[in-house]
């Protein structure tokens, strides 16, 4: 009997420390080098390159900021804020080129990218946001959707390469 309730106890053990892919994404350590970054030495911080946006609009850049947001789904992009909280830019990566976890949140990055500006129609706003709840696991009605000036524009990195820090 003894024998029989210790198998059934390593059982219950190894059962409890399977962890599904999406458990093992939440886990990760953030910290390290995503993708491919250039020699390239001018780091610019968020607020700086919001402001000169003309400027780099287009160009490829590097942008150094905290991550105040991960895609919990797939990890295929971050989200930075100004440090007013006023200004936000999403860094995207191409879906399984790069995969960042949800540990990153709360940690600096320096990224890479080509900068750009996406502009959004009221359909594409509604729809954007319904997306982002949906994500988050949150059910939004697009009827009871607000949106404001800030919905109809997103800054973007679209990112090829990293370090979180």
């Amino acid at each position: 009997m003894k024998i029989f309730t210790f198998i059934i106890f390593i059982l219950i053990v190894f059962s409890s420390c399977k962890s599904t892919e999406k458990e093992l994404l939440h886990k990760k350590f953030a910290s390290g080098y995503y993708g491919k970054l250039s020699d390239n030495k001018i780091i610019y911080n968020l607020t700086d390159l919001i402001k000169n946006k003309n400027t780099h609009l287009n160009n490829t850049v590097k942008v150094e900021g905290l991550i105040n947001e991960v895609c919990p789904m797939r990890g295929c992009w971050l989200e930075l804020k100004t440090t007013d909280g006023l200004q936000k830019m999403r860094l995207k990566v191409t879906d399984g080129d790069i995969v960042f976890p949800l540990s990153a949140k709360g940690k600096n990055i320096v990224a890479e990218g080509l900068f750009s500006i996406l502009e959004l129609n009221k359909e594409q706003a509604l729809k954007w946001k319904k997306h982002l709840a949906e994500e988050k696991g949150q059910s939004l009605n697009s009827s009871e959707i607000i949106l404001n000036p800030n919905d109809f524009f997103e800054y973007r990195l679209n990112t090829v390469g990293a370090k979180i820090f």
